[in-house]
């Protein structure tokens, strides 16, 4: 593993590996974008995604078993299969993505999706250029996030409005800050690998996923605010 010491080594090592996971990132949003209207728009995929409960829970589980896969043998995988396995999670998230249509308006959410990418840009941003050390607050947020979960498994059963409001407040200020917290830790790893060889090439794929996740999370939580249902 190289690692650059250079103040003008570490612009380049960011310069080089940062853009390579917004476009991996970007690209798997596109996947979903484009695989969950395509579903939206076909009552045929509907009737078979969607028609079966048995199918629909398989969606999610392989869902976690993709997720889980590439992030805990990485190391073990080929560049071609992480990347095939990353776009294989992204056009499944836009199967069970599909649904949101029958339930929000077009025009909300895409302008949740717009409002979404601005503040993604913005705590991205902050965290590649803030000099405060994140982790502490990263951690915080992780915390916070394990308590959403625990959170919503409890409101499944009540079904308080109140918080449904509460969740989705707080998953919103979560995801925010591990937004910056994530861009950061990635920002360092890019110091200590070598971004031109196999392992950064994985590393990219790696860091897109755990973006896209907190993307898409923050999406969802703006669009429980703010999407107006139909």
């Amino acid at each position: 593993m190289n690692q650059p010491f250079s103040i003008a080594q570490q612009e380049q090592a960011i310069k080089s590996f940062m853009p390579r996971v917004y476009l991996w990132m970007f690209a798997a949003l596109l996947v979903t974008a484009v695989v969950a209207w395509t579903t939206f728009g076909s009552e045929a995929l509907q009737n078979l995604f969607f028609g079966n409960p048995f199918i629909t829970i398989g969606l999610f589980i392989v869902q976690i078993v993709l997720v889980i896969a590439l992030s805990a043998a990485i190391n073990r995988l080929s560049t071609p299969v992480a990347m095939l396995i990353f776009f294989a999670y992204a056009a499944l998230t836009g199967v069970v993505f599909s649904s949101i249509f029958l339930v929000y308006t077009g025009t909300s959410i895409a302008s949740t999706f717009v409002a979404t990418a601005g503040m993604f840009g913005v705590m991205s941003i902050i965290g590649l250029t803030t000099g405060m050390d994140l982790t502490r607050i990263g951690n915080i947020a992780f915390m916070a996030l394990i308590g959403i979960i625990i959170a919503s498994l409890i409101n499944f059963f009540l079904q308080s409005e109140a918080l449904y409001w509460i969740i989705s407040v707080v998953g919103v200020l979560v995801f925010i800050v591990l937004i910056a917290r994530d861009t950061q830790k990635l920002k360092e790893l890019a110091y200590q690998t070598d971004v031109n060889s196999e392992q950064g090439s994985k590393a990219s794929i790696t860091g897109a996923l755990v973006l896209y996740l907190d993307f898409i999370n923050l999406f969802l939580f703006l669009l429980r605010l703010f999407g107006n249902r139909r």
